[in-house]
């Protein structure tokens, strides 16, 4: 049955009172509206507008049966799907508790360990939150954690403003709290009026064809030239490259599988026929066992080396700029959108979600730009 936009309900979780609720927000609609008032002991909200019933399996299971048929419901908001898998192995409460920053003097819960286990986040994005966590929590020493309120969060997030900490340091720093106390503790609308930074709308940084060129001929071996002509030839970030398996790479149909890439999403993305050709010498002489690049000792090969190779590679070609791994990426978008390719097929091959992310790759593509001319152009300067 297909149902339209008034007739969608949406499930979230609300504290109110200090008590756990199941808020309803939904669209003006009388045969919802009906449904809705026959549900026990409801009540509305108006600093969250919408309605809201006791939060218990009892009253959950009875929205699912009162609405079947009648709407839709959509429980993302209180059904959290996120699986943080980002391009490596999800965390070990075990083995990182072992690991934890023991520096400080107040150490991250170990129920917080354990959910981020139990939601399956990467090792990395365990390490961020936790350590963030602990630098703030080790800033209200002496404040239990579930007195820390509201004003609390704002006046430390105001000072790491005022120390000039990066737009991307305040966002995981706010996430790390939100994960204790919305996920962790279960009270997901504490914090809803903690503002996030401003987010910036800094450019990517693309580098010409000719600087693509010099890198790619300066690497020191077939296996270096392999890692950058990857990278740009593919639109790979560092990590989905480094996650790469021998069986990836699909001669036959010309398509390389990223597996695990950002969102816990896989996708399709193209095999240029002249790395190909360069990846079939690299094998033989390399012989690569499991992972496509792997280290001198086996396993994976280190993020910390495809920077080095990039970075060697630019300064042998007389290039001075910061190149990074993901400035090869935003260089295949632009050069595929300046020769014509369409913005959804670049889309598809980035593993953007919406349309708008790659977008801004509209903003750096010179090809338009080369067709205009400047008004100075119209004076006689000679």
């Amino acid at each position: 049955m297909m149902y339209n936009k008034q007739q969608t309900i949406t499930l979230k979780h609300l504290l109110i009172k200090e008590e756990k609720k199941i808020g309803i927000k939904f669209y003006p609609n009388k045969m919802i509206q009906t449904v809705i008032k026959g549900l026990p002991r409801v009540a509305w909200s108006n600093e969250f507008g919408m309605a809201y019933i006791e939060n218990n399996i009892g009253n959950l299971n009875l929205i699912f049966e009162d609405f079947k048929g009648i709407a839709w419901i959509n429980c993302t908001h209180f059904f959290p799907k996120r699986q943080h898998k980002q391009n490596n192995s999800p965390v070990n409460a075990k083995d990182f508790k072992a690991k934890k920053n023991t520096t400080r003097k107040r150490a991250c819960p170990d129920s917080y360990l354990q959910k981020l286990e139990l939601k399956q986040y990467a090792v990395n994005t365990a390490k961020t939150y936790t350590n963030l966590f602990e630098v703030f929590i080790n800033h209200y020493l002496n404040k239990p954690l579930d007195e820390i309120n509201e004003n609390d969060i704002r006046a430390y997030m105001q000072l790491l403003v005022r120390q000039k900490k990066s737009h991307s340091y305040l966002n995981q720093m706010i996430n790390s709290i939100k994960f204790y106390y919305e996920v962790v503790m279960e009270m997901p609308n504490r914090f809803y009026s903690i503002e996030r930074p401003r987010k910036s709308e800094a450019l990517p940084k693309v580098i010409s064809l000719e600087e693509v060129q010099s890198i790619i001929n300066n690497t020191n071996n077939i296996k270096h030239k392999c890692v950058v002509s990857l990278l740009y030839s593919a639109g790979l970030r560092r990590s989905e490259l480094l996650n790469l398996k021998l069986e990836d790479i699909d001669s036959k149909r010309m398509v390389i599988t990223v597996k695990f890439g950002k969102g816990n999403k896989d996708r399709l993305t193209i095999l240029s026929p002249t790395v190909l050709a360069d990846l079939r010498t690299y094998y033989k002489e390399w012989e690569p066992k499991n992972y496509l690049f792997e280290s001198p000792k086996g396993g994976r090969y280190s993020p910390a080396s495809v920077i080095k190779i990039i970075k060697t590679a630019a300064k042998k070609g007389g290039i001075y700029k910061n190149i990074t791994p993901h400035m090869l990426r935003h260089s295949f978008a632009t050069h595929l959108l300046e020769n014509g390719t369409d913005l959804r097929y670049i889309q598809v091959l980035l593993g953007h979600n919406s349309s708008r992310t790659t977008e801004i790759y509209t903003q750096v593509a010179t090809n338009q730009l080369k067709l205009i001319k400047s008004p100075i152009e119209l004076l006689n300067l000679s």
